[in-house]
């Protein structure tokens, strides 16, 4: 039997494609954003540069590191073309996709409202939600019931799904979204803010960075959501390149490399 590489593999599927793209009417091939990354040899992903291990900016060289960032360069190296990182914020991430100021986003958490509007990739990771508050509040919350009360302050970042959740796990508690790029955990680092919630990827990198935080001993987390790629709703030609990308990277481990490398935590 004769070993196929991953280059093979994508070779083979970009050839598949190219049959896929015969049997479309020109005005389906033509539509679709693939036609413009290859043509253009440039693909546009919007990022927000602000969900450690995710997508970090580094503002001093206006660049971008993080576990988005090593999924889009290999995509990019795959498609053989550049690519180029569009700031965004979470706010407008799915209306720069509706817009095509960019081709496609990094990791989003996968909702019923962003779904009104843009398309999805296949999923590649999971979230869950978890609580985070000030080492000092230890003993006065201790799981997700100590929050909800009249009393107690809870921080969101305008646009992201725990937004959504705040609202909804914490219906007796005051909410405090805040608009990007402030971030709710800097809410809670100042005292304005009794907590605030976030995935357990972000947690436990806040809590390394920020000693002085800890994510909350929670029974378990909530709200287990699958993450993809932001993409126009209606381009079933550049959908189905990139769940084929995805399979093929997951079959070959791309994945949990990254995991590896940016300690994820699923």
């Amino acid at each position: 039997m004769i070993k196929r590489t991953s280059s093979s593999l994508l070779a083979g599927a970009a050839l598949a494609m190219g049959a896929f793209f015969s049997l479309c009417t020109p005005a389906i091939a033509a539509d679709s954003v693939l036609i413009d990354i290859i043509s253009s040899g440039k693909l546009k992903v919007g990022t927000t540069g602000d969900w450690d291990p995710m997508t970090m900016k580094d503002v001093a060289t206006n660049s971008y590191v993080g576990y988005d960032i090593d999924v889009a360069t290999e995509l990019a190296k795959d498609l053989e073309v550049e690519v180029e990182f569009v700031p965004t914020d979470w706010k407008t991430l799915v209306s720069g996709v509706t817009a095509g100021k960019y081709h496609m986003t990094g990791s989003a958490s996968i909702s019923p409202a962003r779904a009104k509007a843009a398309g999805y990739t296949d999923s590649y990771f999971a979230l869950n939600t978890v609580p985070l508050t000030l080492k000092k509040n230890a003993d006065r919350f201790q799981d997700w019931d100590d929050l909800d009360k009249e009393d107690v302050t809870v921080a969101a970042t305008l646009g992201t799904t725990q937004e959504q959740q705040v609202k909804e796990f914490f219906p007796n508690a005051q909410k405090k979204i805040i608009e990007a790029p402030a971030r709710d955990f800097q809410e809670v680092l100042s005292g304005r803010a009794d907590a605030h919630i976030t995935s357990n990827v972000e947690a436990f990198k806040l809590v390394e960075k920020y000693t002085e935080l800890m994510v909350l001993p929670v029974k378990q987390g909530r709200a287990r959501t699958p993450i993809a790629m932001l993409v126009p709703q209606e381009d079933q030609v550049w959908i189905n390149y990139l769940n084929t990308w995805i399979k093929l990277k997951q079959e070959r481990g791309f994945f949990d490399q990254l995991a590896t490398k940016w300690k994820l935590s699923n």
